[in-house]
């Protein structure tokens, strides 16, 4: 009998797992996960276990400072992740088995206002810098105005690049578009591969706080209508260029918010392409469920719900409001991460 995420492996979906923690990791890979995402939060989570102080403790006791220390334990568990998903880079070319390292969230603090020139010249000298040298890493940049200008010249510099924090298909459209010039610019699309990481529910809690009026049949719909059409679209767009590898969507913030959804609700929805990075409880429940992944991915709802969708909801004014939140979701955990490792040296005792 096949187990649920095999059934969803079986049906088309990638499976990528949202943590680097090293034994979820080699838990995952068993059950079929072929890739790996990370954030400053599931870093900060990993440090508060205490399974990394001996790492600490040597970070330290070389005289790095705290945002160093962040820096080099992230870039050694995603180092440690992609040597666990290396064969399946290997196996498939160049088309699967990557893990995510993401770039400095500070760059977007409001806090810092940095000017828009100087962030997208940080995105790209941070995204060539963590990217030499490795064969199976993406870098994760975000879709907010410096991160879609610094696409095109990361793209044409050979790094290999996951697109995130997209809300919307304007987004989407102006990465793809930034990404294909930059491929364009290369001597050759022979390891040419790019993912748009598209969240998914939060535009659920979005619709819930900010357009209660949806019916119950639209409701708790319009994160996973807004994948879909995008997902058809990236499909679309890429479906002349000719590339060697598959340029996928992700379908990311797949685990569900509200207690009364099941666990597996976006899992099921999104069935059936491309890439899911769910939270590892989310593969743990689905995995308990004794369910049976199908392809849903392009299977949309009745008409009237899409209409009343397209009705009610602006778009725009989701997406603004959804960035907001992104850009302050990116920032305040680095924040946070920073505190704890200066907290760490305290309790370790180094100076």
């Amino acid at each position: 009998m096949t187990s649920p995420l095999r059934s969803l492996i079986a049906c088309g979906t990638k499976l990528w797992l949202d943590s680097i923690d090293p034994d979820l990791v080699r838990e995952n890979r068993a059950l079929g996960a072929t890739g790996a995402t990370s954030n400053p939060v599931i870093v900060s989570n990993l440090i508060k276990t205490g399974r990394f102080d001996k790492q600490l403790d040597e970070l330290m006791n070389r005289g790095l400072a705290d945002d160093e220390i962040a820096w080099q334990l992230t870039h050694e568990l995603v180092q440690g992740a992609q040597q666990v998903f290396l064969p399946v880079w290997q196996e498939t070319r160049g088309n699967d088995g990557y893990v995510s390292f993401e770039l400095d969230p500070l760059l977007e603090d409001p806090a810092r206002s940095l000017p828009h020139a100087e962030r997208v010249a940080a995105y790209i000298e941070l995204g060539k810098r963590w990217a030499k040298g490795q064969q199976n890493r993406m870098i994760k940049v975000p879709a907010t105005p410096a991160g879609l200008d610094a696409l095109e010249e990361l793209c044409a510099s050979g790094v290999t690049i996951n697109v995130t924090l997209i809300f919307s298909e304007r987004q989407w459209q102006q990465a793809a578009t930034a990404m294909w010039r930059g491929a364009q610019r290369r001597k050759n699309l022979d390891t040419f591969k790019s993912v748009y990481s598209i969240f998914v529910s939060r535009l659920d809690v979005y619709t819930e706080q900010h357009v209660p009026q949806l019916s119950a049949a639209a409701q708790g719909q319009v994160g996973i209508v807004n994948a879909k059409r995008i997902w058809k679209k990236n499909s679309a767009f890429w479906a002349d260029k000719k590339t060697p590898h598959v340029q996928e969507m992700i379908f990311a913030s797949t685990g569900t918010k509200k207690p009364d959804d099941p666990p597996w609700k976006y899992v099921e929805a999104l069935a059936g392409s491309d890439i899911e990075t769910n939270p590892p409880e989310t593969n743990e429940a689905y995995e308990q469920s004794g369910r049976t992944a199908m392809r849903q991915v392009d299977k949309m709802p009745q008409q009237a719900v899409l209409d009343e969708i397209d009705r009610q909801v602006d778009g725009q004014k989701m997406e603004q409001t959804l960035m907001v939140e992104g850009i302050k979701k990116f920032a305040d955990p680095q924040h946070a991460l920073l505190k704890l490792i200066s907290q760490k040296r305290q309790t370790l005792g180094v100076g």
